[in-house]
């Protein structure tokens, strides 16, 4: 059931006379009128950037009571990396604290003083791989994102949860700035706080939501997930995520790219800027599919310009030169394990695909059911993995190890394993396509 949202119009009042409620499966709750939320309830905190602050900081959180709000503001785009500018951390008892990692070496301090408390985080794996580098990792933790996808909240962004459960609107301005920037504008620090001013009031509500539906239990699993994963393992050959690389049918054009990405990488790293700032992605591909031999021939392809373009030509030049003497040339895909496309498995595999067919409206259904999106419900790579090689003996019991395996949690194995199983066992064919026309698989 999709939750009653009301309307809100543009002076921030909600357009019905009727009080904002939010309804989702039969629980009714309702909100107060939006209203804006503008400034942190103690004004807003002064940036900790000395030693003696830092320990202010950490003993106030120490003694502070219940879970602790966290977040982070990164300078993606702008800097090399995914590094925290700031930290912003609330607790009761405690109030709200900015920390600007850049002057300590670590903020183990703030984890220790933090230890077998819950965070709250919302979207926790965009924040937990910088606030690792920080030595910081909760030993409980709370994602108000995750739990408002789980409640069935039809808009799961920060600003819109806070809106329909609290009943404020929360300005989101300043969340693609530059966060390396210093002194941080008065604006910023404000916005900054309010990101952490309601979260355990929103964890609150969240709770009571998914209580209701009795999913409370599926969002504990979820949280427990993500911190035993833990931050994911440097990408291999992270240059194959040069944004444009389909476009490269050579191999020797693939070397350039691969030559030029990693170039742009070290000068980007050295100057602590974003690499796309030097030269884009869509300009990598270019040169390497003209592999130009002069500076004017360089510069003359697209995207080419700019002062790092110019001032930097004998550096491309010499990475291209490079790719075009290499004697050992890298593949044009690398072996992998997952499924092939679902549009090319009525032809390499037509039972698998049945399988998938068949087994994907069914699933489609039960996510509409319980108010959980798919992609919640089942990871599809998990969906497709065990359609296209289900174990040899279809049973509930081999589905159910297969998905689990692959790091389905449990609360996932006991709504889809008995619909999967049926549906593998009982595939239905393809429709036949008009001659002429290629047999494809659901997507």
């Amino acid at each position: 059931m999709t939750p009653n949202i009301p309307d809100v119009t543009a002076a921030g009042a909600p357009a019905a006379e009727s009080p904002p409620h939010i309804n989702v499966d039969g629980f009714e709750k309702s909100i107060p009128e939006i209203v804006a939320l503008s400034e942190p309830r103690e004004g807003v905190p002064l940036v900790i950037e000395t030693a003696a602050g830092l320990q202010r900081c950490a003993a106030a959180l120490a003694a502070g009571t219940g879970p602790a709000g966290v977040d982070a503001e990164r300078a993606s785009g702008f800097r090399y990396g995914q590094r925290a500018f700031l930290v912003q951390i609330r607790r009761e008892g405690a109030g709200s604290w900015l920390i600007d990692p850049e002057p300590f070496e670590d903020l183990s301090i703030i984890n220790e003083a933090l230890s077998g408390v819950e965070w709250i985080l919302h979207a926790a794996s965009q924040d937990l791989p910088c606030l690792s580098e920080l030595g910081m990792w909760p030993d409980r933790l709370f994602d108000t994102e995750l739990a408002a996808r789980l409640a069935g909240l039809p808009r799961v962004g920060l600003a819109a949860v806070i809106e329909q459960l609290l009943g404020f609107g929360l300005a989101k301005e300043h969340s693609a700035a530059d966060w390396s920037t210093r002194p941080l504008p008065e604006p910023w620090l404000r916005y900054a706080a309010l990101d952490v001013e309601v979260l355990a009031e929103l964890r609150e509500e969240l709770v009571e939501l998914l209580e209701a539906d009795g999913k409370l239990e599926y969002a504990e699993q979820e949280f427990a997930a993500i911190l035993t994963a833990g931050v994911a393992p440097p990408r291999i050959d992270p240059w194959r995520k040069t944004s444009g690389l389909h476009q490269i049918r050579d191999r020797r054009q693939l070397a350039a790219v691969r030559e030029l990405w990693i170039e742009r990488d070290a000068l980007a790293r050295k100057r602590d800027v974003a690499p796309g700032r030097l030269i884009p992605d869509s300009a990598l591909v270019a040169a390497a599919k003209a592999m130009p031999s002069t500076v004017p021939q360089l510069l003359g392809t697209k995207g080419f310009h700019g002062r790092a373009a110019q001032r930097e030509a004998p550096r491309w030049l010499r990475s291209i030169a490079a790719a075009r003497d290499l004697p050992e040339l890298p593949p044009l895909h690398l072996a992998t394990n997952a499924p092939p496309p679902p549009r090319a498995w009525a032809d390499r595999d037509l039972a698998a695909a049945e399988r998938l067919a068949t087994v994907r409206p069914v699933l489609q259904a039960k996510s509409e059911e319980v108010n959980i999106p798919l992609e919640n419900l089942l990871t599809p790579d998990f969906l497709r993995r065990v359609a296209w090689r289900p174990p040899s003996d279809i049973s509930m019991e081999t589905v159910a190890e297969s998905l689990r395996d692959l790091g389905a949690r449990e609360w996932q194995l006991g709504l889809v394993v008995p619909l999967i199983t049926h549906a593998f066992l009982n595939p239905q064919p393809l429709p036949e396509k008009p001659t002429g026309e290629n047999t494809q698989a659901a997507s």
